[in-house]
């Protein structure tokens, strides 16, 4: 998606005021804002979006000045020193390219407001610039909040972890709170926890008044003597989104810099970093970005890439590099004489495209020592490129090296590189290391696992974009077509950054053998095994799905007419303003939700919260549901076959979930529905060619065997050991009768106990799941722990352990940080509490099938005769020829099996079918 970064300058102005020193210029002016403002803006034009706009308060009074007279009255005027730079600021901002907004009568945040709602209607993503708090109601799936100050970015769920409460009740509860700064007039001594509170068992504003007279003590006499004002505060802290506006979110894009301008006003100001990139040489290209004028890093502003920073481990790993561009034989000799002495080789790939089942290879880099790098162009074509060295003579002469075992290798994401090598017939062996994983396996959650994030973060070292050697949108040019030197600088920069990379890291592992062990031991071995079941792809049928559908369209418009025939007229139901004035307005259903401008929801969880009250908003949940199937499966996985294998192929990630589970897209294989009928049918159309069948193992109820063995509850280990119904075996222990007498009541109840638990569910949750009163649900959940006290203890132990050391681990030594484990909000703490109890299962789990994966894979090595092809969460899916089938279903349960010494046998369920949903 294109975006849109809107800026506010007056929260802008005042962080960078207040957390830089009083600086100044030689001729005495104040320059510690002006500073830190400038520094935030080169570091957004660096991210290149396609428009952004700098949005300050224009002078004059605004519409809440009418609406309360005493509206900020209690802020303090600016100081002196603050105010003396504002007009610089501006000079600089316009001077850069950025328009600048100011709209009179509305505040900035009313502009910024308007514009992100605009483009967000238009398909744009939405990023505000910001530190003040207010600007949480803007936050929805397509609009974010980031602090540059702080490095952070808020979505929907950063809100619920900072305030308690949801995006679109956060104009509440600041109502409710108040707001001293501005003088809005809230609930005396109602602080965040009480309003999330009561905004949690209220779910609004409006709810909280309806019920005033339920809230006891001395809070409830302020609310109710505050209930006259409370629909003030709530307009005040509204931000408007409907603001008139002669210009759009399309017409913001960057303007060309005046040059002549910024070095005027760089050099009055004294800064040199700023000049420095004027005049070609860009601090955030082959050496560290500086800091504050006299050398210290500046405080709160990008000060994990400042020079001197504590995160550079080596200063060697932070220097800049030496790269060599190679395109006579006799250098290329000398690179080869090189790799065949050297104790680890970084390698590292160019190519057409990022699918690397359609990409063609342009160039390679490589790297022996930290620092020293090189970049063999193999396919640079555009006009007048110089002569570079015959590919297949290179990948001919580079292939024993790559394929010798003996010689170990390092990647920064490998698999891609490895499946890129393997079209031209390079087998890669002895994959040692990939810095992408050391960073996953020591820390899942201090930072993105890309080359740029963690060159930041370990080296201070601020890496070449791409997008500035090929462009960005609509201009970008293929790798193909970059000159050589630059290319070079580029490429050769990746080997030598994932050389540092591996010094900087490597020795954190070794320093926790839990964690040296299970990078070394799962994460590393396991990418060529998803490498290869990646290339392996799997067979579509593409004519089975486009029955489905033209099916699923049939139905579709079924259910269109029945909503018509239930609003009593047709209406959109693509549309939430059209569905909005159905549902609310025409039919007079109650809102439970609200967007963020507070108007009514018409999300999935804002219809699943009335459905039960009208048939109309189940229907449009249906409608939803299989519009997405259509448009993510049925209608589009036939168009991305790949014309060279005839198969769909997915892509696996290893570091993008923390518990340690692997994702997968493009397309998503793991996100295809099982509960619905529709869901289902879409997995007839994966099938096996003629003569083989496809064959699924499925761990049975593994997260629960995990906490049997965790917690050593005996009565969970002995309803395990029995091989019955665990879920029955659990519910004559709760209800204290016999198995056989158990109802298809007290099994659900059973099982959502079994499983809710496991994630950490509340009484509350347990009563709306099974549709009975919190009380009931509460005693199940007491007399649970009473009949499996092990579980209890475990799960208190767990919690303890959390709290003492700032994480929990699998079975296999992994760790998982939690953050908001000590947090002064209850619900961000109880949160992480309850995260820390599930992640060893959730973790655990997803170690055992890796370690299956790499068993089982061991044993295919060497056979024709199966192929795994896809893992969606706890299952492995095969295609196998018909006659192997018994063979290999034993050999894949053995291994599945075995993959874990549990107190509890590991089960596993094998189907066998023509397709995925018959083996299924």
């Amino acid at each position: 998606m294109p975006k849109l970064i809107l800026i506010d300058g007056s929260s802008y102005l005042y962080r960078a005021f207040h957390a830089l020193p009083p600086l100044t210029n030689a001729q005495g002016e104040p320059t510690g804002a002006l500073f830190g403002v400038v520094n935030m803006l080169r570091a957004t034009l660096k991210a290149k979006p396609e428009y952004l706009a700098f949005v300050s308060d224009a002078p004059g009074p605004t519409f809440r000045d009418a609406l309360y007279d005493q509206y900020k009255a209690n802020r303090p005027p600016m100081p002196d020193d603050l105010r003396a730079q504002v007009e610089p600021m501006l000079a600089i901002v316009g001077a850069l390219g950025f328009p600048i907004l100011r709209v009179g009568g509305v505040e900035a945040d009313d502009v910024i407001g308007t514009l992100a709602m605009q483009a967000h209607e238009l398909g744009i993503e939405v990023e505000v610039s910001t530190g003040d708090k207010d600007m949480a109601q803007l936050v929805g799936p397509h609009v974010t909040l980031v602090n540059t100050m702080s490095n952070t970015v808020m979505d929907s769920n950063g809100v619920m972890e900072k305030f308690g409460v949801r995006p679109d009740q956060i104009i509440d509860f600041l109502a409710l709170t108040g707001d001293a700064i501005d003088n809005v007039p809230g609930v005396p001594k109602c602080g965040p926890k009480t309003a999330a509170k009561w905004l949690a068992e209220y779910d609004s504003l409006d709810g909280v008044i309806a019920n005033a007279d339920k809230i006891g003590g001395k809070i409830g006499e302020s609310l109710r003597e505050a209930l006259p004002r409370l629909p003030l505060s709530r307009e005040l802290v509204t931000i408007k989104t409907d603001v008139p506006l002669e210009f759009g979110p399309t017409e913001l894009a960057q303007r060309d810099a005046d040059v002549a301008q910024l070095r005027e006003l760089y050099t009055r100001y004294e800064f040199k970093a700023a000049l420095k990139e004027l005049d070609g040489q860009e601090p955030g290209i082959g050496h560290p970005a500086g800091g504050l004028p006299d050398g210290r890093p500046a405080p709160g502003i990008d000060q994990a890439t400042a020079a001197g920073s504590p995160a550079a481990p080596d200063a060697a790993l932070s220097a800049p590099g030496d790269y060599e561009l190679v395109t006579t034989r006799p250098q290329f000799d000398a690179w080869l004489e090189k790799l065949r002495g050297a104790e680890l080789i970084a390698f590292d790939t160019e190519t057409t495209s990022i699918d690397a089942m359609r990409a063609d290879i342009v160039g390679i880099s490589l790297a022996v020592e930290p620092g020293k790098a090189c970049y063999i162009p193999l396919g640079h074509d555009y006009p007048g490129a110089p002569k570079q060295l015959d590919r297949e003579e290179v990948l001919a002469a580079l292939k024993p090296v790559f394929e010798d075992p003996s010689r170990p290798k390092l990647g920064q994401h490998a698999k891609y590189d490895i499946n890129i090598l393997a079209h031209y017939g390079i087998a890669v062996q002895g994959l040692a290391h990939d810095s992408m994983l050391e960073s996953y396996v020591w820390n899942a959650t201090a930072t993105r696992h890309d080359m740029d994030s963690l060159a930041k973060k370990y080296l201070g070292y601020e890496t070449i974009k791409y997008e500035q050697v090929a462009g960005k949108g609509a201009k970008q040019i293929s790798f193909s077509q970059v000159d050589l030197d630059t290319a070079c600088r580029y490429a050769a920069e990746d080997a030598d950054i994932t050389l540092r990379l591996h010094h900087a890291l490597w020795p954190k592992l070794e320093s926790v053998p839990s964690l040296r062990d299970v990078y070394r031991d799962i994460e590393i071995p396991l990418v060529p095994v998803l490498a290869e079941m990646e290339r392996r792809g799997v067979l579509i049928d593409g004519d089975e799905l486009r029955r489905q559908s033209q099916q699923l369209g049939k139905r579709m418009l079924e259910l269109q007419q029945q909503s018509y025939a239930l609003a009593g007229r047709e209406f959109n139901l693509d549309s939430p303003k059209q569905l909005q004035a159905v549902l609310f307005d025409e039919l007079g259903l109650e809102a439970k939700l609200k967007t963020p401008t507070g108007q009514p929801s018409t999300n999935e969880e804002a219809l699943e919260a009335i459905a039960e009250t009208h048939e109309l908003p189940r229907l449009i949940l249906d409608y939803r549901g299989l519009a997405k199937l259509r448009s993510t499966y049925t209608d589009k996985l036939s168009g991305i076959v790949n014309p060279r294998t005839g198969r769909v192929h997915t892509s696996y990630h290893q570091g993008s979930v923390a518990t340690g589970r692997i994702s997968s897209s493009d397309p998503n294989l793991q996100n295809i529905p099982v509960r619905t009928e529709e869901g289902r049918r879409i997995r007839q159309a994966f099938i096996a060619p003629p003569g083989w069948k496809v064959m699924a193992a499925d761990y049975s109820q593994i997260e629960l065997r995990i906490m049997a063995h965790l917690s050593g509850d005996e009565g969970l280990l002995r309803a395990f050991h029995s091989g019955g119904d665990v879920h029955r075996a659990t519910a004559a222990e709760v209800f204290g009768v016999a198995p056989e007498e158990i109802t298809t009541n007290q099994r659900r109840a059973a099982k959502a106990i079994n499983f809710g638990l496991m994630y950490g569910m509340s009484a509350f949750g347990l009563a709306r799941q099974l549709g009975v009163e919190r009380g009931e649900a509460g005693d199940y959940m007491g007399r649970y722990f009473s009949r499996y006290p092990g579980v209890r203890a475990f799960m208190d132990a767990t919690r303890e352990q959390a709290h003492r050391d700032g994480y929990v681990e699998t079975i296999f030594g992994r760790r998982l940080y939690l953050e908001n484990l000590n947090a002064r909000n209850a619900g961000l703490r109880q949160g992480a509490e309850r995260a820390a109890v599930n992640a060893p299962m959730q973790g655990s789990a997803a170690d055992i099938i890796k370690r299956a994966m790499i068993a089982v894979a061991t044993w295919l090595k060497d056979r024709d005769d199966a192929h795994m092809l896809m893992q969606v969460h706890d299952e492995l899916v095969f295609e196998v020829r018909s006659e192997a089938i018994e063979e290999v279903r034993a050999a894949v349960v053995e291994r599945m099996s075995g993959a874990a010494a549990l107190a509890v046998p590991l089960l596993v369920d094998v189907g066998v079918g023509a397709n995925w949903d018959e083996a299924h």
